[in-house]
C-alpha cells in the first residue's frame, strides 16, 4: 500500500534498486531535487556528488568498465548533459552500460521558453543508443526499467531518461520490473567451423575487441596458434607480462602498417576493421594491408568469448610468461621512459592503470607490458578529459583495488574537478600528471598534417606556460594530498610511497626538456 503513495522520484529510486543500479553519479539542479530528496527516504542508492557533469559521465564510463554493470548519473537541464557530452561520447565508443536520468522542466513550464529550455534530446541522441522522455508519472517504473533493459544491449549504450520535473512529484504508483540482463547470442556452430578453417592458413590474425578482450579472451586466443592484435581502443584491456604476446594496434598508421604487413586475413572479434585516428595527407585511413580480407567470428551485440573458447576448445594451454623482479631506473632526468620503469617495477598486481597520458604514453606502456597483470582503461573515443573521472569511477567499482591515472597536463584541465570526488569518497586512487607545459601530441600533429614550419603565433596555441600551472597547488586544494617530482628519485620514492597506503594521491611529475 505505501508504494501507491510514492512520487515519481521514490519510484524511480526503487526500480534502479530492484535492478541492481546502487550509485549514481550527480550533479543536480531545481528539476532533480525531487530525486535528491528521495535519497533520505529510499535506502540503499549512494549519490555521489560531482562537480562537473563531464565528471559523472566519466565515473560511470569506468564504473561500468570494470562491473559490467550500469551506475546511473544525474544531469540537470539540457546545459547540464551538454557538459557531459564528451564523456558520454567516450563510453558510447567504450560501449559502457549507463542509465543517465536528465532533469527537464515541468511539462507546463515548458512553453514559456525559460532560459534553461533546451531540446534535451537532440542533445542526448549523437551519445545514446535510447532516448526517451517520459509522458506520463504513472508511467516511471515501467519506463526507468526499459532504460536500464536498453543500457545493457547488448552491446552496453547510453540509455537517456529525460524526466520533467512535474513527474517526479506526482504520484506514481508501483515501481517498475525486475528486468533481466540480454543474453549475448552465441554464434551457430558452423559458422564457427568455419572460422577455424582460417586459423590453418598463412597470414592470419585475431583482432580482439570488446567484451571478448579479457583474460579468458586473451586465454583462449593464446591457443590458436596465430598472432593475437587488440583495438587499442577497447574498453578494459587486460596488460602486463601475462598478456603481452597479444599487441595494441599502434595511435600512429606508419607503424600500425608495420605490424600488419603481411596479415592476410583477420578474424574479428567483437572488433572492427582498424582505421586511422585521423586522416592525413596523401595516406589511406585503414591500416591493415589493402589486400587483407577481414572475417567476423562474432559481432558486437554477439558472445564473442564463447566464441573464442569454442574456437580453442581443442587446443592445447599455452603456458603464459609471468612477471620477473624489474630494475628501477637508475638514470636522474625524469623522463616518460623512466616513470615507465618505475611503475613497472613497483606497480602492484591486480593494480587499474587509466591511460590518458596522450603523448607520453607508448613509452610507459612499453615497460608496462612486463609489469604484473593490471586492467588498462585507454580513452575509448578520442576525446579528453576521461582520464581522472574514469579513474574515479573505477575506484567506485574496485575499491579492493589500486588505481592509478595516468594523466597529461593539458588533458588533466579538462576535468580537474573529478580530484575533488576522489578526496570527498577517499577513494584509493593515485594520479600520476605528466608535465611537459605543453599540448606536446599538437606538435606531432601539426607535422603529420603538412606544416613544417610552426611559427610563434601558432606556438602559443599549443604552449601551457604563462603562467605555469601548479598540479601541486590545485591537487592540495581539491583535498588530495600532492607532490612534486623533479628527477627520477624522487618519483620513484613519491610513487612508493603511494602504492603503500590506500586513498587519493597525486604526484606532479616533471619532466625534463627534450633534448
Amino acid at each position: 500500500m505505501g508504494f501507491l503513495l510514492m512520487n515519481g522520484a521514490e519510484s524511480l529510486l526503487r526500480t534502479l534498486l530492484a535492478n541492481g543500479i546502487d550509485l549514481c553519479l550527480m550533479n543536480p539542479g531545481t528539476s532533480e531535487m525531487q530525486f535528491v530528496a528521495a535519497l533520505d527516504r529510499v535506502p540503499g542508492m549512494r549519490g555521489v556528488l560531482c562537480l562537473q557533469e563531464g565528471v559523472c559521465a566519466g565515473a560511470a564510463d569506468g564504473y561500468a568498465r570494470m562491473t559490467g554493470r550500469p551506475a546511473a548519473t544525474l544531469l540537470h537541464l539540457g546545459p547540464g548533459l551538454a557538459n557531459g557530452l564528451s564523456n558520454f561520447h567516450n563510453a558510447r565508443k567504450a560501449r559502457s552500460s549507463i542509465v543517465n536520468i536528465v532533469g527537464e522542466h515541468s511539462t507546463q513550464h515548458l512553453r514559456y521558453d525559460a532560459p534553461l529550455t533546451a531540446d534535451v534530446e537532440a542533445f542526448a541522441r549523437p551519445v545514446s543508443g535510447w532516448v526517451r522522455t517520459l509522458d506520463s508519472a504513472a508511467n516511471m517504473g515501467t519506463t526507468a526499467a526499459e532504460a536500464v533493459l536498453a543500457a545493457y544491449g547488448p552491446p552496453g549504450q547510453v540509455a537517456s531518461f529525460i524526466i520533467p520535473a512535474d513527474h517526479s512529484w506526482s504520484p506514481a504508483g508501483e515501481p517498475g520490473p525486475t528486468v533481466q540482463p540480454p543474453v549475448r547470442v552465441v554464434p551457430p556452430t558452423l559458422h564457427i567451423n568455419r572460422i577455424a578453417a582460417l586459423l590453418a592458413l598463412p597470414g592470419t590474425a585475431l583482432l580482439l575487441s570488446g567484451a571478448a578482450l579479457c583474460e579468458r579472451g586473451l586465454s583462449a586466443a593464446a591457443r590458436l596458434g596465430v598472432p593475437v592484435f587488440l583495438n587499442r581502443n577497447s574498453g578494459r584491456i587486460p596488460r602486463g607480462a601475462p598478456w603481452s604476446f597479444a599487441q595494441r594496434i599502434p595511435y600512429f598508421p606508419e607503424p600500425a602498417e608495420a605490424l600488419l604487413e603481411g596479415i592476410r586475413q583477420i578474424i574479428l572479434v567483437e572488433a572492427e576493421a582498424p582505421v586511422s585516428f585521423f586522416g592525413y595527407p596523401n595516406r589511406r585511413s585503414t591500416m591493415a594491408p589493402e589486400d587483407c580480407e577481414f572475417h567476423t567470428l562474432a559481432a558486437q551485440n554477439e558472445d564473442g568469448l564463447a566464441a573464442l573458447e569454442a574456437l580453442a576448445a581443442d587446443r592445447p594451454g599455452v603456458a603464459r610468461s609471468q612477471p620477473a623482479a624489474l630494475p628501477l631506473p637508475a638514470a636522474e632526468p625524469l623522463t616518460p621512459d623512466t616513470i615507465g620503469a618505475a611503475m613497472a617495477a613497483l606497480l602492484p598486481p591486480d593494480a587499474i592503470v587509466c591511460d590518458e597520458m596522450v603523448s607520453s604514453s607508448e613509452p610507459v606502456q612499453l615497460h608496462l607490458n612486463h609489469a604484473p597483470a593490471h586492467d588498462m582503461l585507454p580513452v575509448t573515443g578520442g576525446s579528453i578529459g576521461q582520464g581522472l573521472p574514469v579513474a574515479a569511477g573505477a575506484a567506485l567499482a574496485c575499491p579492493d583495488r589500486k588505481v592509478i591515472a595516468l594523466e597529461a597536463d593539458g588533458s588533466g584541465l579538462y576535468t580537474p574537478q573529478a580530484l575533488w570526488t576522489m578526496a570527498r569518497e577517499h577513494l584509493d586512487v593515485t594520479t600520476v600528471i605528466f608535465v611537459n607545459r605543453r599540448y606536446r601530441i599538437l606538435d606531432v600533429e601539426m607535422k603529420r598534417t603538412g606544416t613544417t614550419v610552426i611559427g610563434p603565433r601558432a606556438d602559443e596555441l599549443v604552449d601551457l606556460t604563462r603562467p605555469d600551472i601548479d598540479w601541486q597547488k590545485l591537487g592540495e586544494s581539491m583535498g588530495v594530498e600532492s607532490v612534486r617530482a623533479t628527477s627520477t628519485p624522487e618519483f620513484i620514492r613519491h610513487f612508493r610511497t603511494a602504492m603503500s597506503r590506500p586513498g587519493p594521491f597525486l604526484i606532479e611529475a616533471v619532466l625534463a626538456p627534450e633534448q
